[in-house]
């Protein structure tokens, strides 16, 4: 890794206004009730699982871990629990969750152990709140905080963002076993640590300037969380089995996960998750992985706030963050998301679905139109004097 990609990058003090607090009760959902993490923690999960339940349904959705979730379920029935297996054909989707949870109910389930990546372990959070049922997330790889959360996404059938849906609170239990973690591709934990960054890159500009003490805190987590991702990201991905990576994706799955429990609702995504949102309209971009288009999204809403914000910090933070995406083979323009050849008509769709009304992008402290996120769209690589960058050539 470049030296200049070992520092951090520029904290610019990229806020929106301050505004008032609004007073009065709020509820947060800060973590899950309890968190196991480590080489052996699924072996230690399993009479922690037994006191929650007895008839669990497992879900899965992926062939890659099929193997793996019928071994689970073996331990689980040595320990003389009576699991039922379910399997997600889609993305988390109302089309896979309404006969699942039919399943579950004839089954008499009386708990979701949902074990996945991100979308499979939001359609088990999401399960589990409407069924009243105890919830159990078994994280396949560091690629988001999905086990830790009280969030979950809805997309279509097709993979299209439809919206999310705030949960009654986070997990009962998170396993965060790291031999299974580690049998990822490294991609995976790529796709997290840009994830991962995006809490400071969104929160700083949405909420840097609250007045709420634990909005304020979690803020500031979110640029340590940042730092010692830009750090120590490449030596965690070069040695899966050095200590690095394990703070390395445990930063990525719970550190960010806890960042926005403690936040809150307050402490919001921006631009660089609306910009996944509006690229997963597109099926070209299904490919890509959830944390390779917020990283992406990170470069155009910094591209947003050097061209309309005049924010030159910003500007020097995204030449900063090419560097590191590059290193860590993360896509940086259209053409690496497999979207080298969309039409401007297909542009303009993610567009104006990333501008929709009530979308995080209107956080950003000034206007954005379609046509200015169009123009972010694709110079997320090109020079502060609007030369094209090396990654354009």
């Amino acid at each position: 890794m470049s030296a200049s990609a070992r520092r951090p990058a520029a904290a610019a003090p990229r806020v929106a206004p301050a505004r008032a607090e609004v007073p009065g009760h709020q509820s947060h959902a800060i973590a899950p009730a309890s968190v196991l993490r480590g080489p052996s923690a699924w072996r230690e999960a399993v009479p922690a699982i037994a006191a929650l339940a007895q008839r669990p349904l497992l879900l899965g959705r992926s062939a890659g871990t099929a193997a793996l979730r019928r071994q689970l379920l073996a331990d689980l029935t040595a320990a003389g629990l009576r699991g039922e297996s379910a399997a997600l054909r889609h993305d988390c989707c109302e089309q896979d969750l309404a006969p699942i949870a039919a399943q579950a109910t004839a089954a008499g389930c009386d708990a979701v152990i949902a074990i996945g990546g991100g979308k499979v372990l939001d359609a088990g959070k999401l399960l589990a709140h409407r069924l009243g049922l105890a919830c159990v997330t078994v994280p396949t790889s560091a690629a988001t905080c999905a086990g830790w959360t009280a969030l979950a996404n809805l997309y279509s059938p097709a993979g299209a963002f439809e919206g999310d849906v705030a949960l009654a609170r986070c997990p009962d239990l998170l396993v965060f076993d790291h031999g299974l973690v580690r049998q990822a591709p490294a991609r995976t934990l790529a796709s997290g640590i840009a994830d991962a960054m995006a809490k400071w890159y969104e929160a700083s500009v949405s909420s840097g300037a609250s007045t709420d003490g634990l909005v304020q805190q979690a803020v500031q987590q979110a640029r340590v969380l940042r730092d010692q991702l830009l750090l120590e990201a490449g030596a965690a991905l070069a040695d899966p089995h050095g200590d690095a990576w394990i703070r390395v994706a445990e930063a990525s799955a719970l550190t960010a996960g806890l960042i926005g429990g403690i936040g809150g609702a307050r402490c919001r995504t921006v631009a660089a998750h609306a910009v996944h949102n509006g690229l997963t309209q597109l099926e070209a971009c299904h490919g890509a992985l959830h944390g390779e288009k917020v990283g992406f999204g990170i470069l155009v809403q910094l591209r947003l706030e050097e061209v309309l914000g005049g924010n030159r910090l910003a500007a020097q933070a995204r030449r900063q963050l090419l560097t590191f995406f590059r290193e860590l083979g993360l896509p940086v323009d259209l053409a690496a998301l497999g979207l080298g050849g969309a039409s401007l008509e297909q542009l303009q769709q993610v567009c104006t679905f990333a501008c929709r009304e009530g979308s995080d992008l209107h956080h950003l402290p000034f206007p954005v139109s379609s046509t200015d996120l169009l123009a972010a769209l694709v110079s997320t690589t090109a020079c502060s004097d609007g030369a094209a960058g090396a990654g354009q050539a």
